[in-house]
């Protein structure tokens, strides 16, 4: 009954997320048949064009009518290209997803580690350092973090390509985006693990194992990290709804030809079909991380699903 409930408020927040995604889109300034025209450009052909276009019908119909179009699968057909919207994003999708999980990869693995040490130690070394890496990781943005990568592993010491397709350089092409999304997530996983391991540690469960005379890595293993990772786990969920999205900068930095390369350049060309199917696959990519996450929240913690 709980994934049934969360998947029908689904619903409505995806209308929502489609009506946002539309009305924004159609906000941003140019009109698509004038740029499309360029040198041809005259009012009757202009005029033309949008009733080709369908742009000179109102906004409520228009909507309607790309959302019925929406739900068959058929994102139209960019403006320039003249190829199905669907057919790029597909081809493009596969980047984005490399990035954004091997982001998830660096973060999960470098922040879960660093957060349990400085829990075991609270005020030790080891904790100082982490609470230092972790509030820079937070506080770097990820094109700065992206620059200063390019200039010293690719430039200086030549480690790594400075950008590119993997189609040509292979995996090596992406460690460097995943290393600059990967470091921001690490930092935030590191400070929720570290939060919430100490919190397990002062609760009665734990005292009453170690009263039992459990060994010290028992309780810390079975009994703490067990129960902490739970609130991590619903961090982990959100922020790779965030790496999604910051596609948009890592893959401009990068040269990566993913969504996010993909929807800077339909944003300069005003090729609003394009525009609205980059937005809105990664809203919808967005919403539907956030109920996976919340569906295995509910399996690690079953008094979830009476609330």
């Amino acid at each position: 009954m709980f994934v049934l409930r969360r998947a029908l408020s689904l619903i409505p927040v995806l209308v929502g997320v489609t009506m946002l995604v539309f009305g924004l889109i159609h906000l941003t300034p140019g009109d698509p048949a004038q740029l499309i025209m360029g040198a041809d450009y005259t009012p009757e052909g202009a005029e033309a064009l949008r009733r080709q276009l369908n742009l000179d019908q109102p906004l409520h119909v228009q909507y309607l009518t790309w959302l019925g179009n929406v739900l068959t699968g058929d994102l139209g057909t960019s403006l320039y290209t003249r190829q199905p919207v669907v057919d790029i994003l597909v081809e493009r999708i596969p980047i984005t997803l490399q990035v954004a999980f091997g982001g998830l990869l660096v973060g999960v693995f470098a922040g879960v580690p660093m957060g349990v040490l400085a829990a075991v130690r609270p005020g030790s070394l080891a904790d100082q350092v982490t609470r230092v890496i972790s509030l820079v990781g937070v506080s770097m943005p990820v094109y700065w973090l992206g620059l200063l990568l390019i200039e010293f592993l690719a430039v200086r010491l030549a480690l790594f390509p400075a950008g590119g397709s993997p189609r040509e350089y292979g995996i090596s092409a992406l460690v460097l985006p995943c290393l600059a999304v990967g470091a921001s997530f690490a930092g935030i996983v590191a400070r929720t693990t570290r939060s919430a391991v100490l919190e397990c540690l002062g609760e009665s469960y734990v005292d009453t194992a170690r009263a039992k005379g459990l060994p010290g890595r028992r309780v810390l293993w079975v009994h703490a990290i067990r129960n902490a990772l739970i609130p991590v786990m619903t961090i982990i969920g959100l922020q790779f709804g965030v790496l999604l999205g910051g596609a948009v900068i890592t893959e401009t930095i990068f040269s990566l030809p993913g969504i996010g390369q993909l929807l800077i350049q339909s944003i300069s060309q005003r090729d609003f079909p394009i525009m609205q199917g980059c937005v809105l696959l990664i809203a919808v990519g967005f919403v539907l991380v956030n109920f996976v996450t919340d569906v295995l929240y509910s399996v690690a913690d079953p008094r979830i699903r009476l609330d």
